[in-house]
């Protein structure tokens, strides 16, 4: 029992370790996932060490972002674990003076090895969104935001109109994507 515990806790400082990339903290961020770890994430594809210097570029650019992330739900099977993170999204570009507000899930397939929990692939599901108007209400595009899915096309307009477009569609919640990506993890899970 005692292992367990530890282990939970382990996987829940490493979920909650993504305050490193609203606090600029790079290197810590780093540390977060495998080497091979990759990210699929609205403006952003590909590995995760990738994803970092991206980030970076994100933060000297008129968009900021803070997440909040909730307690980590975590299914194990030996060294393996499963981890779905209820997260919410808030952005703004302070240029357009416009924000978001959205809700999603994290979806991480994390891996124990030499004693440490890594995260080796984190996929988004997006629950629900909306603008926000931090100095006064902003007129948007509704032919751009009819593009993107409701659940995230606020987050998605707000990135695309700070330079970091959205170039596919995401897994929202109770989609056949959202289906595909938990029977994906659970098939790895098992292995």
């Amino acid at each position: 029992m005692y292992e367990y515990l530890v282990d939970r806790m382990s996987i829940a400082d490493l979920i909650n370790g993504w305050i490193y990339q609203d606090l600029a903290q790079w290197d810590n961020l780093r540390e977060l996932f495998h080497p091979e770890g990759t990210i699929e994430v609205t403006w952003f594809e590909g590995l995760f060490s990738d994803f970092v210097d991206a980030s970076m570029q994100m933060g000297s650019s008129d968009l900021r972002t803070k997440h909040f992330i909730a307690a980590p739900m975590v299914t194990f099977n030996a060294s393996r674990a499963i981890v779905e993170t209820n997260a919410m999204i808030v952005g703004e570009n302070v240029k357009w003076g416009l924000g978001c507000s959205v809700h999603n899930r994290f979806y991480d397939w994390v891996e124990q090895r030499n004693g440490v929990w890594k995260i080796i692939k984190r996929q988004s599901i997006y629950d629900m969104g909306s603008f926000t108007f931090p100095q006064g209400v902003v007129e948007v595009d509704l032919e751009i935001v009819q593009r993107y899915p409701r659940e995230y096309a606020p987050l998605a307009y707000v990135l695309e109109k700070s330079g970091f477009p959205v170039t596919r569609v995401f897994a929202t919640k109770g989609s056949q994507m959202e289906q595909d990506m938990k029977t994906a993890g659970q098939n790895w899970l098992a292995r």
